[in-house]
């Protein structure tokens, strides 16, 4: 038996998982500890190394304790991260800066300067935007990428500046923590927007362009290579034993695509979590600016996947659960609270919402929902898109607005996946990951409005960790290579799309799309209204 230790460090917490590679890659165990995020006023958004730190040795610890698995059996360890954060540390690893989060929004300063000036398309320098575009495929335009953090610490805090050796992201100063070396995964380098990805390096010309010192970036090497070994004070803390090899991982973007089998050139996973996704992995770069997807890099060395994002997916759910189905006033879905004494313990209120909109027809008797409950990116980016139910009449019901809004969601996936369509060959099977995954009735809802048949994996909120679990049996030389994972990670179940179904949905799927067209002017006239109001508070609490 080969085991390995995955850990994926979220936003909030850190689930550390312990596999065992066989003729699959099997979840064995998990534990999980959260640590804090630090919102300021100022729009900065930071964590504590030592914190996330902390938090991998204790569920290390707790999960070998309560597994019986001895430090030594333990055969190598990788990581599956959130990205595009910063950790500027010196010579030694050790931040000069608290960390600061994908989330961080500080620098409009230094984003203006650096590239909101000139003669300008879509806000930024047309010069540096094509430079950018011919060299990375992609440019640095949001305050929140990691360029724009670097440039602030350089504003902001010169000394601390000073100081620095190495710009790294959340996974690479762990690897640093766990072996001494200062590494960087492709698509994390890809993230920072300085990597060439023609000549896979980093770009001398960019670092020149925005004022970056090269001496500050790590080397580049691909997720599945060792990164170095456990040294015997990470080990010591750890409880692992020296010398365990670490790999380099990759970010969640990355690894959930791998984690649901999908590595392959044509295969399309589709993604439920807290937002949503379709991506389907390429052998080249590409971009529909119209549709706002581009390709970006993966864990594989030459593959991409070509990405479309909703921002709130699963939110929308959690949105439902609040305030229809769990609402202030003591108003159920069955007259009764479902969260108090056994029934709570049987059954989650998630299960017992999906379970009754079931019952509801396909179509929810004609009630659309829109799930932009935080504006949108794709197929339109629009931040003052809202979400509404649309053809409310005296018959409907809360079961029937709680199955809008699953079906909304999907209606938005499958008006991805058809924009992912016109550019690249889609799968006919589609695997269905994330949490949003371990609803049945949700899985047949996406097979029935895309028209796709739909896997769902074995653990679907769990493949990043299989996608960390699978790089690592690769780098050790279980797995042949990235191409072959599909055939270790076993498919739970599988939806076919009901043609009646299908039928009712293609013609109120028509009718959504057409919504936000509708109503685009409507959204943005209604946020200003909020923006004045709010602004119009403000000034009389002060």
């Amino acid at each position: 038996m080969t085991y390995v230790l995955a850990y994926d460090i979220g936003t909030t917490g850190v689930k550390t998982c312990l596999f065992e590679i066989g003729s699959t890659i099997t979840l064995l165990a998990g534990d999980s500890e959260g640590y804090g995020l630090y919102i300021m006023e100022d729009g900065g958004a930071e964590q504590d190394a030592d914190e996330w730190w902390a938090a991998m040795c204790h569920t290390t610890a707790r999960l070998l304790a309560k597994t019986g698995t001895a430090p030594e059996q333990i055969s190598g360890i990788s990581f599956c991260s959130q990205m595009q954060g910063l950790v500027l540390t010196d010579r030694d690893g050790v931040p000069v800066h608290r960390p600061m989060s994908y989330m961080d929004q500080r620098a409009t300063e230094e984003i203006r300067k650096g590239i909101a000036h000139g003669p300008q398309i879509a806000g930024a320098n047309v010069f540096k935007l094509l430079k950018s575009l011919r060299i990375t495929g992609a440019v640095s335009t949001s305050v929140k990428d990691p360029m724009w953090k670097y440039k602030w610490i350089e504003a902001h805090e010169p000394e601390n500046f000073s100081r620095a050796c190495k710009w790294l992201d959340v996974k690479e100063y762990l690897i640093h923590r766990c072996t001494g070396r200062f590494v960087m995964t492709e698509d994390s380098a890809f993230a920072t927007l300085l990597y060439d990805t023609r000549k896979k390096a980093w770009s001398q010309s960019l670092c020149r362009t925005f004022d970056v010192r090269t001496e500050h970036l790590p080397d580049i090497i691909a997720s599945s290579d060792q990164a170095g070994s456990l040294t015997e004070k990470a080990a010591a803390e750890l409880g692992l034993a020296p010398g365990t090899p670490v790999f380099g991982g990759g970010g969640d973007a990355s690894l959930i695509g791998v984690g649901a089998g999908c590595t392959s050139v044509g295969d399309t996973h589709i993604y439920c979590g807290t937002s949503g996704w379709v991506s389907t992995v390429t052998d080249r770069q590409l971009v529909d600016v119209s549709a706002m997807i581009a390709a970006i890099v993966g864990a594989q060395s030459g593959r991409y996947n070509y990405f479309a994002e909703m921002e709130t997916a699963g939110k929308c759910l959690e949105w439902v659960r609040d305030h229809l189905a769990l609402d202030e006033i003591g108003i159920y879905l069955e007259k009764k609270d479902i969260t108090e004494g056994r029934e709570a313990i049987a059954r989650s209120l998630y299960d017992y919402m999906t379970e009754t909109v079931a019952k509801a027809p396909a179509g929810s008797g004609g009630v659309l929902f829109t799930p932009w409950l935080h504006g949108n990116r794709c197929p339109f980016e629009d931040p003052t898109a809202a979400g509404m139910f649309f053809g409310i009449r005296l018959e409907t019901g809360k079961t029937e607005l709680i199955r809008a809004v699953l079906e909304g969601i999907c209606y938005h996936l499958r008006w991805m996946l058809e924009c992912e369509a016109r550019k690249v060959k889609i799968s006919d099977t589609i695997r269905f990951v994330g949490g949003g995954a371990l609803s049945p009735v949700t899985s047949q809802i996406l097979a029935d409005i895309t028209g796709h048949t739909i896997e769902v994996v074995e653990s679907p909120q769990n493949v990043g960790s299989v996608g960390a679990a699978a790089i690592a049996a690769v780098g050790l030389g279980l797995i042949p290579d990235l191409d072959r994972v599909r055939s270790f990670i076993p498919v739970q179940s599988s939806y076919v799309p009901d043609r009646k179904a299908h039928a009712v949905y293609n013609h109120y799927y028509e009718t959504f799309k057409k919504l936000y067209a509708a109503n685009k002017k409507l959204f943005r006239s209604l946020s200003s209204s909020l923006d004045s109001s709010s602004g119009s508070r403000r000034e009389a609490q002060s």
